[in-house]
Formats: C-alpha cells, sequence, structure tokens
C-alpha cells in the first residue's frame, strides 16, 4: 500500500522554530532554546572558549617574561626574541579570515579548528623549547604556533558572538579576558623559576598543557544555525528580559547581514581596521617591552614582574568590565574611552621612569593593562553589531587581522624605535598613535541606521519622466 503524502505530512513532527522578518528585511529564526540545539546551557559556550583562551594566553602575554633566558639559551639577540613574537603575532592575527572563511563554507567546523590548533600550539612550544635556530624557531614558534593560537582565538571569540547575540558584550568581553591574566602563573614561573637548566622541560610541559586544555574543551564547541535568535527574547520588539531589552536598545542588532564584500563597501570595516592597526601595536608595545624598560630604569626583578602581572590581570579583568559597559553605554562610546586610558597610560610610564617612582609605575601598568586589552571585546562585539552574525567569523577575521600588521610595529619595528630614541620617545610616540586611534573610533556608526539609532529609510523610487 502507498503511503498518503499529505496524512504523511500531517503526521509529521513540526518544525521546532519559525522565521521572522522585521522591517529592514532581516530574518530571525526563533522559537529554538539553547537546549533544543545543544543538549545543555548555552552558558557552556562561555565558559569552554574562555579556559582554552586562558591556556593560549602564555604565548604572548608571558613570553616577554622569558626572553632573556631564551636568548642566552640559544644565543640569540634580543632583536631575535622580538621578532620570534612578532612574527608569532602575525600568524596568529593573519588565520582569523581564512578559517573564518573555511568556517562558513562549512570545510572547517568550529571542533576541527580547536583540534588542529591544539597540536600546532604544541609544536609551536616544541620548536622554542628545542630549536637553536632562530629561523627554524621562527616557523616553528612564530608561524606553527601563531597558526595554532588563532584558529583557538578566532573560534572562541565567534562561538560566544554567535551564541548570545542579544547581550554579547558581557559575554565576548569575559571570554577576551581569559587571553590576558590565564597567562599570570607564567609570568612568575618564567621570572622566577624558568633558567637555561631547566627551559627545555619547563617549555615542554607548558606545550603539553596547552595542547590538553584545548583538545579537551574542543569536543562540546558547535556553532548555532543561521540567524538563530533566543526565543525567550522577540527579535522585533526587544521585549522580554528587561536587562537585554537595556542592552538592545543601547547596541541595536545590524539591520541586515552583511557578506565580508559588503561590509566593506560600508566604509565601517576598513576604518575598523585601521583602528585596531594603531590601538594593537600600542597595547602590543607595552607587552613587548615593560619589564624591559623596568629593568632599564633600575626597578628591581619583583617590580619588573609585578608590572607584567599587573598589566596581564588587568588587562584581562578589563576586557570583561567594558564588554558589561558597554551593554549600558554602547560600544562605540566605551571603546573610545578604553584607547583614550591607553594612550594616557603610555605618558604616565614615562613619568612613573623619570622620577623613579615603583608605585606610580604599577599604577600606570594597570591603566595600560586596562586599555590594552579592552579594546579586542569591543572590536569583536562591534563587528556583528554592525555587520550580522552569520558572516561573523569572516568579518571579524578581516577585523582582527588589523593585529597582524601591528605585530610588526608593536614587537619588531619598537625595538627599533627603542634603540633609537630611547624609552621615553618610543612611549611618546605609542601613546600619539592612541590619541590618534581614539579620534578614528568617534567616526563609527552602525551601518543602516542614522545617528539616533534609527534605520534609515528605504529609498523612494524616482517619479517617471
Amino acid at each position: 500500500m502507498t503511503a498518503d503524502p499529505l496524512s504523511a505530512d500531517l503526521h509529521a513532527a513540526p518544525r521546532p522554530y519559525r522565521e521572522v522578518t522585521d522591517s529592514n528585511g532581516r530574518v530571525y529564526r526563533v522559537g529554538e532554546t539553547d537546549r533544543d540545539i545543544l543538549g545543555h546551557s548555552r552558558k557552556l559556550m562561555v565558559y569552554l572558549p574562555w579556559i582554552a583562551m586562558m591556556a593560549i594566553s602564555v604565548f604572548e602575554y608571558a613570553y616577554g617574561s622569558a626572553e632573556d633566558t631564551l636568548s642566552h639559551a640559544h644565543g640569540w639577540t634580543q632583536s631575535n626574541t622580538f621578532w620570534i613574537l612578532s612574527v608569532w603575532v602575525f600568524f596568529q592575527a593573519g588565520i582569523a579570515f581564512p578559517a573564518g572563511w573555511l568556517r562558513e563554507k562549512g570545510v572547517l567546523t568550529a571542533r576541527r579548528a580547536m583540534y588542529a590548533g591544539s597540536g600546532l600550539c604544541l609544536v609551536g612550544f616544541l620548536a622554542l623549547s628545542h630549536l637553536d635556530d632562530v629561523w627554524l624557531a621562527i616557523l616553528g614558534f612564530g608561524v606553527v604556533g601563531g597558526i595554532g593560537a588563532g584558529l583557538v582565538y578566532a573560534t572562541c571569540i565567534n562561538m560566544v558572538g554567535k551564541w548570545f547575540p542579544e547581550r554579547r558584550g558581557a559575554r565576548t568581553g569575559f571570554v577576551n579576558g581569559g587571553f590576558a591574566y590565564g597567562s599570570l602563573p607564567f609570568i612568575f614561573i618564567f621570572n622566577y623559576a624558568f633558567d637555561t637548566e631547566n627551559y627545555h622541560r619547563v617549555l615542554d610541559l607548558i606545550g603539553v598543557y596547552v595542547m590538553i586544555v584545548v583538545f579537551a574543551s574542543a569536543f562540546f564547541f558547535k556553532d548555532p544555525p543561521k540567524n538563530w535568535w533566543p526565543a525567550d527574547i522577540d527579535p522585533l520588539s526587544f521585549s522580554g528580559d528587561s536587562k537585554n531589552a537595556r542592552s538592545l536598545a543601547k547596541n541595536p542588532p545590524a539591520v541586515r547581514q552583511f557578506t565580508p564584500k559588503e561590509a566593506i563597501r560600508t566604509g565601517m570595516l576598513p576604518l575598523m581596521w585601521i583602528s585596531i592597526v594603531m590601538t594593537a601595536g600600542v597595547s602590543i608595545f607595552g607587552i613587548s617591552f615593560q619589564v624591559d624598560f623596568a629593568k632599564e630604569v633600575g626597578f628591581g626583578p619583583l617590580v619588573a614582574a609585578s608590572s607584567m602581572g599587573v598589566m596581564a590581570v588587568i588587562n584581562g579583568i578589563g576586557r570583561g568590565v567594558v564588554g558589561w559597559l558597554s551593554d549600558h553605554w554602547g560600544r562605540k562610546t566605551t571603546l573610545v574611552f578604553v584607547i583614550v586610558v591607553l594612550g594616557l597610560a603610555q605618558f604616565g610610564v614615562i613619568w612613573a621612569g623619570d622620577v623613579r617612582s615603583e608605585w606610580l609605575f604599577l599604577f600606570f601598568a594597570f591603566l595600560s593593562g586596562f586599555g590594552g586589552g579592552a579594546f579586542y571585546p569591543m572590536f569583536a562585539a562591534l563587528t556583528p553589531d554592525y555587520f550580522g552574525e552569520n558572516y561573523n567569523a569572516t568579518n571579524y577575521g578581516l577585523v582582527y587581522s588589523g593585529k597582524l600588521v601591528s605585530g610588526l610595529f608593536g614587537g619588531g619595528l619598537g625595538s627599533m624605535v627603542v634603540g633609537a630614541w630611547g624609552y621615553n620617545g618610543a612611549y611618546a610616540l605609542a601613546g600619539g598613535v592612541s590619541m590618534v586611534a581614539a579620534a578614528l573610533a568617534l567616526l563609527l556608526r552602525q551601518p543602516g541606521r542614522t545617528a539616533g539609532g534609527e534605520p534609515v529609510p528605504a529609498a523612494k523610487p524616482h517619479p517617471a519622466t
């Protein structure tokens, strides 16, 4: 007997979601809860990326504390060690766009990206541990390790942005913060328990630690469906949870889903790219040179290590705080505030060094750490706010790729400026660059909306002649 198609259709399970369209033509997929898709709360998509980000933070934020020992152990110059980090930054940031493109094409899942990243991170530390030739170390740690850390970083940031479209500031800031303060134990290990006798063992163990943590976190990674929106928030009126409604009023969702080409044509994505080039360059400069500057001024190793520890902790905590703050103030206002603080901190470090005040130095290290990390989650949240979630992995990959340029002048070229102008001249230049970046950030606006936040009316057709 042939089954009746109509009868089969009537008895089929109803679709667990529906799609609604707002006045701008943007589609929202509503009706499915996070538990319907994941089998558990989406909060796990905050905590697991956070743990993985803490693991890979040792690459960037603790490296400056290991440079002296690495130079003596391998026979490298100070310039060699700075360029190794610069190449790492270049590839860590540069992989974000191609990885995002592959993810959105369905070639690379979030889980596979994390698995690959965990193995490449291990290779990076093994290279730093066992390769004396500086070019091989650049290839192993800078290129391979940079790609591995970049895969993990980009996947974690995009994961939380996609799962929390209605209140992404605080969550993105929290996850992003792990990338800084997760390095704190390693900063003190490298300053107090890392020498030419044990460096092989220490670096090998750190590489294994990073691989295990990232690999284990990746097991539960899963992206939401395209256009997914939380079931308890009405995307047309933003009614529902009052906290989420307030955040959406300050940071309305993108008027539609912009492809990378469309996002570039708005002019806002290129402006964000230039802003992150300048701001990240100042941040990387501070990470690379703060310990060395403290030692040159005459501060003891405890102050030098503590200043970097303060920077890492406040860098991370600051990301979470400004993420929460941006849900109340608005992303753009918070971003400008953060960049100005970063610029003022550079001049403050000069002052603290001139007057030989350890307390002032630690205070401005506090401010520099706050400003030098807090802008990252702002750009990470602004990108889907402006261009939507469907192409966020690619769009944010383009924005974040600005950091690959920053790595060159923040680390390698920064060392040349220090050699030519001294620390005071280099820090003064960094402060000036920050102020220019803040001025550029003032020009940002959400595509398709007026200055008051209302959607731009569709153009009316011209009457026939």
